[in-house]
């Protein structure tokens, strides 16, 4: 990591820059961290598990800081959150697994067009998103799915877990708050099945540069839930993974 820093330092930069964007949609979100910043990862040319594996490496400290700001605004269901966090982990582990045992070159295609298809939800959900709030009843199912799918494909758990629940009427502030903490114990049992796996080469300056800007970014998740209009953020998050990931999937089958 050191040797490529001092060849190029600015390449850092450019990392911090999609560290700290990505973090402060998904803070605002409770998704889009991971769908962001490893669909341009990808693009640039990283294989598929050693971008899910740097992404959710930097989560790991991005998660923890976002968590903490949304407990202390109270935006946290302790009970839901127990009933995503558990299955999540599971499901994260399964994901993990697979993905490194698939060669890169068959792995990108899949990723890329499930990265995709999770971008084109995510603007249908911010253009024709209408909220009735109620109990959601299909809970820990979305954990397992999200968790893997996460793993699998470098991001995916706050679209899918944070949208259904939306979806089933859970109340938005509470929903954002909860999985924000949960994916913190998600990325955690994500990264530790990496580094197993493929060693401390996950961890480079693209890593880094997630990291640093996914900290600093990270606190004004909480307090940006309460000021901005989900749905408008969630809509240009939709066109922006569509766009990246679609163009990676065309050069990936060209």
């Amino acid at each position: 990591m050191l040797p490529d820093l001092l060849v190029d330092p600015t390449t850092l930069l450019i990392f911090i820059a999609i560290g700290f964007a990505a973090q402060l949609v998904d803070g605002a979100l409770g998704m889009a961290y991971g769908q962001i910043s490893s669909t341009l990862l990808i693009s640039m040319g990283v294989p598929p598990a050693a971008a899910s594996a740097g992404v959710h490496t930097a989560e790991t400290f991005t998660t923890a800081v976002s968590g903490i700001s949304h407990v202390a605004h109270r935006n946290v269901d302790w009970r839901l959150f127990f009933r995503i966090a558990v299955p999540g982990i599971i499901g994260g582990i399964l994901g993990a697994y697979v993905l490194t045992q698939l060669p890169a070159d068959t792995a990108k295609p899949f990723v890329l067009a499930y990265l995709t298809a999770l971008g084109l939800y995510l603007f249908y959900r911010g253009v024709m998103h209408q909220h009735t709030e109620r109990q959601p009843k299909i809970v820990s199912p979305l954990g397992l799915i999200g968790g893997f799918l996460d793993a699998a494909g470098g991001g995916g758990w706050g679209a899918i877990v944070t949208s259904n629940l939306l979806v089933q009427g859970s109340n938005p502030r509470k929903t954002i708050g909860t999985v924000n903490t949960a994916e913190f114990f998600l990325t955690i049992t994500i990264s530790a099945t990496f580094i197993a796996a493929l060693g401390w080469k996950a961890f480079t300056v693209a890593t880094s540069g997630l990291l640093i800007g996914g900290v600093v970014a990270a606190p004004f998740g909480a307090f940006i839930a309460k000021k901005v209009n989900p749905d408008t953020l969630l809509t240009f998050v939709g066109a922006l993974v569509t766009l990246t990931s679609g163009y990676g999937l065309y050069r990936a089958l060209t």
